[in-house]
Formats: structure tokens, sequence, C-alpha cells
């Protein structure tokens, strides 16, 4: 039975009365008295808005309804819904009462902040205001995107982790940045969250300030009152509607569901701007490791481990742990130098400065290079026992229920073994999956990657798959109680071939067009400038959109200046002229959101304002009327014809007989181009 609920907002916490609901149905039938429900949320809707019914709306409410109520399986939709639909109020109206009816969470999951932020602080309580749906909502997101408190003391403090082993080494200039953070934090003037913070952070800084689900303490931590990720998590468990990410989503399933969201077979799944999903599902089951930093790292494991030791009083149980982890790194450490020896021998193509590249076709690496690699394994995996060990003896000690002569000292080190755990287990899956690829099938791309820094050079080796239809449907479709996915570009060229395949959707989900109602044939003019270079040629091309751009964003008092490439976006902004400056947003000086409330304001002022960025910069954004009237697109968005991973789904598509430009080159373009 759902009990009287609350509606809770990121800005309060205001408890309103919600009557309880009736018993769930006995099957998932779409009744009379749910479509009414809908229904009247809907028309109540419009008419506190004034807005008219539009079209495709009730739709794409009567297209998930429908799915999301079948008494069997698969209740799975993809709808590409174009812009101007509504699809947000679409299938929130639809969603909600399903999911209360069938007493199931409704997980929203976005791929950008900005869609994400947009649904907390703006949609969901504007319907529950407005729609008559009384449900409740709080948002998610991963331990990654909050600061943690007691890492950021550690390092301004220089105790516990940062003085132990010099783990996550911050880079020399992130005190200052890092004494701001707490400053603002301290004073409530900050939420410690990645996305609110207004200027821009490396990862190399944040990294060492943040941590993952091995590294987190929780209710052990003596900074867990004042954890910026717990707050923000506050009244997640009682949520009927949970706004994340898909990161976030993926992630959880990842580590089998439930971990940190609902568990899937008690979840619907609404995935906005799902087009991103099969990229996002093959980012989380990419393996990789580098080498020389491998090695390093045995070194760092070995110091954390025998100071730990003493710092706790040598307790017995932990020194015999402690001594074969020391041994295991001096083995490990010489199974990889061997490996090393190998890749390094490997042919290589420049990629760019500080990278150059050798893919192993067909994903499949030779035979030395596979024994190796099954050598290394082999060496990992006893250390990684060991480490599980430390690291359960450690939890014991901090919630009492084991006993060490220094046992106050382990909280210190039980986010730092955590973390070592995990990158444990991330090496001994990467070389388990190139101990295996001597007769690839395909399936995966894998290459070595030789990285260039100031302090020297790198060897790094990566799997990713190929096939993320199969890994979505395992944990994802085979698994949840209902599942849509959505976005204004979900097709193709018209058709939904490509994103079957990408994402493995089942037979039988509905696949469903609503076209958007603007017009744009009629309201907008499509321009493609004469130019004299070959955009192949990355130094004339450049070069030539500096000396169109200033005349380009003269037309406009506002713009959207889009770059396919990091390099060329920065090679371009260098080369414009300097009077431009002050009328410049560009991607990476500060937070998207401070960018676009700076764009906002100079707008709203009468000054121009020129948003620039690379492709992803537009997604989620919305900015109407003046605040975009010039979109420039610099090139035709064609995936980086050098991507191993790109390489390699063209080399798969071929071999089996089959056109890669006409395939995935031309319709993934056409794609990001819509």
């Amino acid at each position: 039975m759902h009990n009287a609920g609350w509606v809770r907002t990121p800005s309060d916490h205001v408890r309103l009365p919600v009557p309880p609901r009736a018993l769930p149905m006995s099957t998932a039938v779409l009744d009379t008295s749910l479509k009414d429900e809908i229904q009247i949320a809907y028309r109540r809707w419009l008419d506190a808005r004034d807005f008219n019914p539009r079209r495709g709306q009730r739709q794409m409410i009567a297209t998930i309804a429908r799915t999301f109520t079948r008494a069997d399986p698969p209740r799975v939709a993809a709808i590409e819904a174009g812009t101007g639909t509504g699809k947000t109020a679409a299938y929130a109206i639809a969603a909600i009462p399903v999911a209360r009816a069938l007493e199931k969470r409704l997980v929203i999951a976005t791929a950008t902040v900005a869609l994400q932020e947009q649904i907390v602080n703006r949609d969901l309580p504007d319907l529950a205001a407005r729609s008559g749906l009384e449900f409740t909502f709080a948002l998610a997101k991963g331990r990654g995107r909050y600061l943690c408190v007691k890492r950021l003391d550690d390092r301004l403090q220089a105790t516990g982790q940062a003085d132990l082993i010099g783990f996550e080494t911050a880079p020399q200039d992130a005190i200052a940045t890092y004494a701001r953070l707490l400053d603002a934090y301290a004073r409530t003037d900050w939420d410690g969250d990645l996305d609110t913070w207004p200027e821009g952070i490396t990862e190399e800084t944040w990294r060492p300030i943040t941590t993952d689900h091995r590294g987190c303490t929780r209710e052990r931590c003596s900074f867990f009152r004042q954890c910026a990720f717990f707050k923000a998590r506050a009244g997640l468990d009682e949520a009927d509607v949970i706004v994340a990410n898909l990161d976030l989503v993926l992630a959880d399933l990842a580590l089998g569901g439930g971990a940190v969201l609902p568990e899937p077979e008690d979840t619907f799944y609404v995935l906005d701007e799902a087009h991103h999903l099969a990229d996002k599902a093959r980012q989380h089951f990419t393996l990789n490791a580098r080498l020389r930093a491998t090695v390093s790292w045995l070194e760092q494991v070995n110091g954390a481990v025998a100071t730990l030791t003493q710092r706790v009083g040598r307790p017995p149980e932990l020194t015999e742990p402690s001594q074969r982890i020391a041994n295991h790194a001096v083995v490990i450490a010489e199974s990889i130098g061997e490996l090393l020896a190998v890749v390094s021998m490997l042919p290589a193509t420049p990629r760019d400065e500080s990278r150059a590249i050798h893919r192993f076709p067909l994903g499949r690496v030779d035979d030395v290079i596979a024994s190796a690699s099954e050598v290394a394994a082999r060496a990992v995996a006893p250390l990684m026992g060991d480490l599980e060990q430390v690291y359960e003896m450690l939890t014991e000690v901090v919630d009492g229920s084991r006993s060490w002569p220094k046992g106050f000292e382990a909280e210190d080190f039980l986010g730092v073994i955590g973390q070592h755990v995990s990158r444990a287990n991330g090496l001994a899956a990467l070389l388990a999956d190139f101990a295996q690829a001597a007769d690839a099938n395909g399936d995966r791309a894998r290459w070595m990657t030789i990285v260039s820094f100031d302090t020297g050079e790198d060897w790094e080796l990566t799997s990713a798959p190929l096939a993320t239809g199969a890994l979505l449907a395992e944990v994802l479709f085979e698994r949840a109680y209902g599942v849509l996915l959505t976005s204004a570009t979900l097709t193709a060229l018209g058709r939904f071939d490509r994103l079957v395949e990408q994402v493995g959707l089942p037979d039988g989900a509905a696949l469903e067009r609503i076209p958007s109602p603007f017009r744009y044939a009629e309201i907008a003019t499509l321009h493609v400038p004469m130019m004299h270079s070959d955009p192949r040629d990355q130094e004339a091309h450049t070069n030539e959109v500096a000396e169109l751009l200033p005349d380009l964003l003269a037309q406009a008092a506002s713009a959207l200046v889009l770059f396919t490439s990091w390099r060329q976006l920065n090679d371009v902004v260098g080369k414009l002229p300097t009077r431009l400056e002050k009328s410049l947003k560009v991607q990476g000086r500060a937070s998207k959101q401070a960018l676009l409330d700076a764009h906002r304001a100079d707008v709203d002022g009468g000054e121009p304002s020129y948003l620039l960025g690379v492709a992803s910069f537009a997604e989620g954004v919305d900015l109407p009327d003046d605040y975009c009237r010039h979109v420039i697109v610099v090139k035709l968005p064609f995936a980086v014809p050098d991507d191993p991973v790109d390489e390699a789904q063209a080399e798969a598509v071929k071999a089996a007989g089959r056109n890669a430009f006409y395939e995935i080159s031309l319709p993934d373009a056409a794609m990001r181009l819509v």
C-alpha cells in the first residue's frame, strides 16, 4: 500500500498530505479507472498552464500507458518525439499513475545534467502543483559527482589518505582550489555538487577529492553528517520518482541492480536522451589499464597496507596478508614488466601530440601478448583476495565487531583500501580479457595507446565492447519491469534499425515516431557557405573558420557555435579578434550552467553573446527566442575517422560483407546532425 507521502522539491522539504491509493490491480491492464486518472491529470495540467492539447503529446501518453500496463513483457517502447512535443510532461503524466497503481518505482534518467536539473527543478514541481497527481520525487547522482569532505580535509590537512601513500596525487596548483571549495561548502554557498560549482575543475583536480562506493565508509565516516552525497540522497528510498542520469543507471545495473537505485524488477525506467544509451553502455563496460602506472600503483598498495598494519598495532590476522601482499606486488610488477616489454614493441600511429595508437584487428592480440596477459592475470588474483580480506577486516573494526590494539586508526584506511580493491578488480578484468583475445571474434575493440606526459610515456591497454545490445538486453531489458527510450533523435534516416541493433531492443517492443509540431521549413533557413579549404586539412579549415566566424556572428546578437573536436574549438577561439572576447562564452572556461546564465544575462541586457562548444554542449539546453537566433555547425558530425571503436565497428561490418559507411557512418552522422 502507498502510505501518506510528500512532494519534495530541491529547495524545500514541505510535506503535503497524500491519501493512500487502492490496492494494486490484479493484472497489468489499463482499466477505466487508470485511464481516467491519466486523462484528468493531463487536462488539469493543460488548463492550469493555459495550453492547448498537442496531438503528439496525447499520442505519446497513450503509447506509454498501453506499453507499461501490458500483462506480459516486454513492456518496452522506443518513442522518437520531435522537439516541441513536450515529452517530459507526456512520459511523467503517463508513467507516474501506472507506477503508483502497480506499486513500482519510476526512474527517469537523462544523459545531460542540464535536462536532469530541468526535470527536478521545473518539470516535476510544475506537474505536482498543476496536474493533481500525488507523488514524491528526489534527485540521484553518483558519488563521483559529489565532494568527499573527508578526502578534501585530508588534502588540506596533509593527514589521513593524503600522507599515507600519496594516493591519487593531485596537481600542484590544486590546493588553492581545494581551499576555495572547502570555504564555500562550509559557508553553505555551495552544495558539494560538481555540476553546481561555478568554476571549471579539471578531472585531475576533482578526482582526488571524490570517491566511489568502495572508497565510501558511509555512516562510519567521521564526516558523515557533513557528507554532500548523503545530504543529496535524503528521501531517495521513499520517493516515487527518482531522477538520475544514464551513467548512474548503468553503474547500478553493472553492480547487479538495486545497489543505489531500486531493484530493476520493481522499476519502470524512462531513459530520456536515449540516443546516448549505447555509447554510455560501452563506456561502463570498457576495461583499461596503464602499465607503468600499474607498477607505481603496486608500490602504493604495498605502502598503504604496511603503514596500516603498523598504525593499528600489528594485529596477527593483518600481519600475514600484509606480508603476502608485499610478495604479490613484486610478482605482479615483474609480470607487468614482461607484458610492457612486449607491448612497447608494437608499432603505433600518432593521433595527436600526446598519444599514438596500435589497434588490434578484429580485437585479436597475438599469442605472445595473450600469454603475458594470462601470466599477469594469474599473479593479480591472489592480490585481489588478500585486499578483499583486509578491506573486510577494516570494515569490522570500524563498525565495532572486531577489536585491534589501535583500531581508531582504521577509519583513515578504509576508503583507501576500498579504492585499491576496485582498481585491482579492474586490472584483473582487463588482463583476463587480453589473455583470452588471441582467438577473438570481433565482438570487442582492443588497442594499445602510448600516452605522453611531461614526465615520460606510458602504455595503456583498452578493451571496449562493440555489441552493447547484448549487454543491455541482459542487464536492463530482461530484468526491468518496464522501459521507455525516448529522444528527439532515435531514428537514423527514418528507421529504428540502428537503435534496435545498438541497444538490443527485444522483439515486440513498441516503436513510434512523433513528428515535431514546429514547422522548421517555414521558420528557419539552412545556409551552407562556400568554403575553399578541405575539412580534412585541419589547419587550413581552422584558419578559414576563424576568418569567417566574425562576420557570421555579426548577423545576430546571439549564436550557438558547435565544433566536432575540442582541439579545433580552442584553436579557432585563439584566432578570433580580441574585440569579440567579451561576447564569447566558451565551453570549459566555466561550468555549463555559469556560461548559460552569463549568456542569458547579456542577451537580456541588450549585449551580444555567443556560446561556443562541442556538439554535446547543445544537448538538454533550452535557448528560446532571442537567446539563440543563429546556430553555426563547423563540420558535419561524422565520427572521428581514427577512433579505435569506430574503426573496429567498421572493420567488423566489412568482415561480414556489409557496407560500413551506409550502415554506420551515414546513419550516425544524420542522427547527430538532426
